[in-house]
C-alpha cells in the first residue's frame, strides 16, 4: 500500500481554509511583481526555527546520566559524533537507514510509536555498552531541557501578540511540543499547534499549511509560513507567502526577528511580499 494511501484511511484534516476565488484571480496579476498584502498571521517550524536541540555532548552526558552511568567528556564527545551520525530526533538526517527501519523512518513524523522506534532504533546501531542508553536518548528529547529557544524567540512572538498578528506552530514531528512551550513561558504567545503526527499531513504538503491557516482564520495569502527547509518553502503551494532562516546552532541568533519587518512592518500592518 502507498504511504499516502495508508495515511488517507487514518487521519482527516478538517477545517483547512483553501486558496480563495479571489486569491487564484489574482494570480496573473501576482506574478507581474512585488506586491503589498497585510500579514493576520504567521506559521512557524518548530526545529531549527524556534528552538534548536541541545549541544550533542551535552544530550550524550544527560541521558547516560539517566542510566545511572558518568562518561568522561571525552567519550561522551566521541559517542555524540557517533550518534548523531547515526540519525538524531531533531539532528541532521542519517548517514544511513537499516532496511529494518525504513518502514519506521517514512513513518516517523506521522506516529508517535513509529517516531520513537526510528529513533531508538538509530541510536541502537552505536554501541554505547549502556543499558537503556537508546531510550535515555529518545526520552531526553521528549522534555523541554533537551532543547534551546533561540535568543529571539520570546521577543518575536510577544512582539506579534502585542500587533494583533496571530501565530501557528507547523511542525513535522512525531510528539506533543506543547509541554515545551509551556515550560519556556511561551505557551500563550502561540495559537495553534498544527503537528503532523496529529493532523497525518507532513510538510510540503499544502494541506498542513491551509489547516494551520484555517485554526487561525486567516486566508492563505495573509499567512507568512517562517522556516529553515525546502520542506518549509513548500507553503508556497498554499497560497502563503514564506521566509527561509539560515540554519544556526542552540543558543545562536538565527535571524528571526526578520519576521517583524514583514509582519509588523509598513502601513497597517502591510509587508513587502513577492510572490512567484
Amino acid at each position: 500500500m502507498e504511504r499516502s494511501e495508508r495515511v488517507g484511511r487514518v487521519h482527516d484534516v478538517p477545517d483547512h481554509a483553501e486558496p480563495s476565488p479571489a486569491t487564484r484571480d489574482s494570480d496573473a496579476t501576482a506574478r507581474r511583481g512585488p506586491s503589498r498584502r497585510p500579514v493576520r498571521g504567521v506559521l512557524f517550524d518548530f526545529h531549527g526555527t524556534l528552538a534548536q536541540v541541545e549541544d550533542p555532548r551535552e544530550w550524550v552526558l544527560a541521558a547516560a546520566a539517566a542510566c545511572g552511568v558518568p562518561l568522561e567528556r571525552i567519550r561522551a564527545t566521541s559517542l555524540a559524533d557517533r550518534l548523531v551520525t547515526a540519525g538524531r530526533a531533531g539532528g541532521p538526517l542519517p548517514a544511513r537507514v537499516p532496511p529494518r527501519l525504513a518502514e519506521l523512518w517514512a513513518d516517523r513524523d506521522l506516529y508517535e510509536h513509529a517516531h520513537r522506534g526510528a529513533y531508538t532504533g538509530l541510536a541502537a546501531t552505536v554501541d554505547a555498552g549502556i543499558d537503556g542508553f537508546a531510550e535515555a536518548l529518545y526520552e531526553r528529547v521528549l522534555l523541554p531541557e533537551g532543547w534551546v529557544p533561540y535568543p529571539d524567540t520570546a521577543a518575536t512572538l510577544a512582539a506579534l501578540r502585542d500587533a494583533g498578528v496571530r501565530v501557528a506552530v507547523v511542525s513535522n514531528i512525531g510528539f506533543d511540543i506543547r509541554p515545551h512551550f509551556a515550560a519556556w513561558g511561551l505557551a500563550d504567545l502561540v495559537d495553534a499547534f498544527v503537528l503532523s503526527y496529529e493532523v497525518g499531513r507532513c510538510k510540503p504538503d499544502p494541506a498542513i499549511f491551509w489547516r494551520a491557516c484555517g485554526m487561525l482564520g486567516v486566508d492563505p495569502e495573509e499567512a507568512l509560513m517562517v522556516g529553515d527547509t525546502p520542506a518549509d518553502a513548500g507553503a508556497v503551494a498554499a497560497g502563503c507567502a514564506v521566509l527561509v532562516l539560515p540554519a544556526a546552532d542552540a543558543g545562536r541568533p538565527n535571524g528571526l526577528g526578520a519576521v517583524l519587518d514583514l509582519a509588523c512592518g509598513g502601513p497597517a500592518g502591510e509587508a513587502p511580499i513577492t510572490r512567484s
